[in-house]
């Protein structure tokens, strides 16, 4: 047991147990949620559903899990958060257990609706991590869930290719589920409630409005690069988009307990941090659809490696994030977070601009310097994401972490759609058409030319270079071993004992 200069005390025992939990959390979802892109074209044939239909199983968990990572986020600081977590969990389990069991498309995406409830677990985490453990622990912890995303995607996409060739796609999701059942009844008999509540009525119409605004424009984003980004469909879908953005900002300025205070979200530190997620993702999500291409892709495109073969290849961007990530949980509270989220920005940004310049000229024969850039890509982006996490926590009042947290992972969600749709737009762009050996002369592939790719990785260094000047902004939290907790204006600091 320690006692924080605030008078506070944790319990150090407590804390390693749940630390266990909450690090093991993301490794889970990542396992479940990585092992479904293989499955996709088994999919589409067993349903007989086109490629526009399949891609709503990915839609769908993410539309509701935006809107659920806000509203269970306001619903645990005013319930408690380990019961909102254990619900969101408990949404999450069932969706997963319900997934391999449904017998028509339209009852798959009912249960992956079901499942994406249970998005809004992350930000619950995150606030029970700030809440709960000692101020020192905090950085390193979530450095550790952190590198657990990568180590759940690297395991999980040669491992789902694996299981859906040999026993079906429905395996991916019945291999899953126990995995699912124990982490419940592991969160349920480990976690305690959290100490601060801030009890008060739930601002429905607020939650009805957050719908209106964040799902049209979802769904607008998702659809566009197929249906196109002028078209009346997409056009509309961002207009009513708009109205209700509008229409949520007037209602939550006036309405006494708001489901986004934003005083919270819009003061100078978790606005910079919410910007710079949004950011992070988007160029993320850029790079990444460029990477599936360039390693996957037949030569002189690309590597012409199968999907086992890339997770493979992508085990050293993850082992060295395992490595660099609680590392820099380690050191921030002495040299601060600004200066290692600058650090983190540059790298990346560094990065991406080489790939840039000599990603086209890679294949076929440059296999593990490709290799040695992403991964220096993915120190970058680590070293960031863990550090603006910690400048959010500790920027906002304990009694609303939990809406803090969650309108973070709602801008996150932002990021990581636009991503996926802006990089095909750029593929659709800039390509060739290439005639297979092996198939029909009138069968023509789109292949994205040099151009698509020097755009993709280009643009992702120029967002992690804007990054880096808005990180210049933060104000610091930490450094010289004492947390400086900014709420609202003010600071007061914890000085960090060893554990």
């Amino acid at each position: 047991m320690i006692v924080g200069r605030n008078g506070e005390t944790y319990d150090l025992t407590y804390a390693k147990r749940a630390m266990l939990v909450v690090v093991i959390l993301p490794l889970l979802v990542m396992y479940t949620e990585a092992m479904l892109t293989p499955a996709l074209p088994t999919i589409q044939r067993e349903f007989a559903i086109n490629p526009n239909d399949v891609s709503w199983i990915l839609t769908i968990y993410l539309l509701v899990g935006t809107v659920s990572v806000a509203l269970f986020g306001k619903l645990g600081d005013m319930y408690g958060k380990k019961k909102m977590f254990l619900i969101a969990l408990a949404f999450y389990t069932t969706g997963v257990s319900l997934n391999g069991f449904a017998p028509s498309f339209q009852w798959l995406l009912v249960t992956r609706a079901v499942q994406g409830f249970g998005m809004a677990i992350f930000p619950l985490a995150f606030a029970l991590v700030r809440e709960e453990f000692p101020p020192e622990m905090v950085p390193q912890v979530q450095g550790m869930i952190s590198a657990m995303f990568a180590v759940g995607m690297v395991i999980a996409l040669p491992l789902g290719a694996w299981v859906t060739q040999n026993w079906g796609w429905r395996w991916t999701y019945h291999s899953a589920a126990p995995f699912a059942v124990l982490m419940f009844l592991l969160a349920w008999k480990v976690l305690r409630e959290s100490r601060y509540i801030n009890p008060g009525k739930v601002d429905w119409i607020g939650a009805v409005l957050l719908t209106v605004a964040v799902v049209p424009a979802l769904v607008a984003v998702t659809r566009a690069p197929n249906v196109g980004w002028t078209a009346k469909e997409t056009l509309a879908l961002f207009a009513v988009a708009l109205f209700g953005t509008v229409l949520l900002v007037v209602w939550e300025r006036k309405v006494e307990n708001p489901i986004i205070p934003l005083g919270i979200i819009t003061a100078k530190n978790p606005a910079i941090v919410n910007i710079g997620i949004t950011f992070a993702a988007f160029g993320i999500s850029m790079m990444s659809q460029a990477n599936t291409y360039i390693f996957q892709m037949k030569p002189p495109f690309g590597f012409g490696k199968t999907i086992l073969q890339s997770g493979i290849l992508m085990t050293p961007m993850a082992l060295v994030m395992l490595i660099v990530a609680p590392i820099a949980g380690k050191i921030m509270p002495k040299v601060g977070a600004k200066p290692v989220a600058l650090t983190g920005a540059l790298t990346a940004a560094v990065g991406l601009g080489i790939l840039s310049k000599y990603a086209p000229q890679l294949p076929p024969t440059h296999l593990w310097a490709f290799v040695g850039l992403i991964t220096t890509v993915g120190t970058g982006i680590t070293l960031m994401n863990i550090s603006l996490i910690n400048v959010l926590v500790f920027s906002v009042p304990p009694r609303v972490m939990g809406v803090a947290t969650g309108a973070n992972s709602l801008f996150r969600n932002f990021g990581s759609t636009w991503g996926p749709a802006i990089a095909g737009t750029i593929m659709s762009t800039y390509y060739i058409l290439f005639h297979p050996p092996a198939a029909p002369p009138w069968v023509k592939i789109k292949i994205p030319t040099t151009k698509a790719y020097e755009v993709l990785f280009g643009t992702s260094a120029a967002i992690f270079l804007l990054l880096a000047l808005l990180i210049l902004a933060i104000r610091e939290v930490m450094k010289g071993g004492r947390i400086h907790e900014v709420e609202n204006g003010g600071e007061k600091d914890v000085v960090v004992e060893p554990a």
